[in-house]
């Protein structure tokens, strides 16, 4: 199929990021944004995260190390899609970091009181000046065992140890993060509960585009 039309009026440029816990889906939703509205990928900076190994074997030790590589390099992102001139997708967005993750890691132990008011002066600092998303699509996963199937099935060497009752928390905070991005951030959202439906290939897959269409042109 060829490229799906977004009536832009006089937006000639959308911004939309991916939301979701672990193994949600993300990744690939975004690829398939990018292919069918032509949208720039903006894709998660896992692979080459140089922390991130470590993080998993020693969650306290790493944790603030991680949180303040994956700010920066959200941020980056942010400052290039402001360069880009066509429509962008981002896979995760800026606003889980602070929302969901450093905040569940402190929960954890896995931060310091301390380290965790200093990411948050970082990231008040950094994302000072740059552009919010126009739209978020947040991805709902109720069933810890559908993400660590899905988890298993991508194959990344650094996740192999991970934990439903990790991922179970995470959720947790998913619940009100669309809450949270309307209201603090004014962020539209739309919320896809992805737990049964295959987004990939046929009915599922043009079921997801046309929902996005409608929600891109809204």
């Amino acid at each position: 199929m060829g490229k799906l039309k977004i009536k832009h009026g006089s937006k000639p440029k959308l911004f939309v990021a991916m939301a979701g816990n672990i193994g949600a889906g993300k990744t690939t939703a975004a690829k398939m944004i990018s292919h069918a509205f032509g949208f720039e990928l903006f894709d998660e900076p896992v692979i080459d995260n140089r922390f991130l190994r470590h993080y998993y074997q020693d969650m306290r030790r790493w944790s603030f190390t991680l949180q303040l590589e994956f700010l920066i390099r959200r941020v980056e992102h942010h400052e290039l899609i402001h360069t880009v001139s066509k429509s962008c997708i981002q896979d995760r967005t800026l606003y889980e970091d602070p929302e969901i993750f450093a905040k569940y890691l402190h929960g954890l132990g896995h931060m310091s009181d301390n380290e965790l008011d200093l990411y948050f002066e970082y990231f008040k600092r950094l994302s000072l000046q740059i552009k919010h998303p126009d739209k978020v699509i947040c991805f709902d996963v109720p069933q810890v065992d559908v993400l660590l199937s899905r988890i298993k099935r991508r194959g990344r060497e650094e996740e192999k140890g991970m934990q439903s009752t990790f991922l179970r928390g995470l959720n947790g905070y998913y619940g009100t993060f669309p809450m949270v991005l309307g209201k603090k951030y004014g962020i539209e959202v739309m919320t896809v509960d992805v737990s049964t439906t295959d987004i990939r290939t046929g009915k599922g897959r043009q079921e997801f585009l046309d929902n996005v269409s409608t929600f891109f042109n809204a």
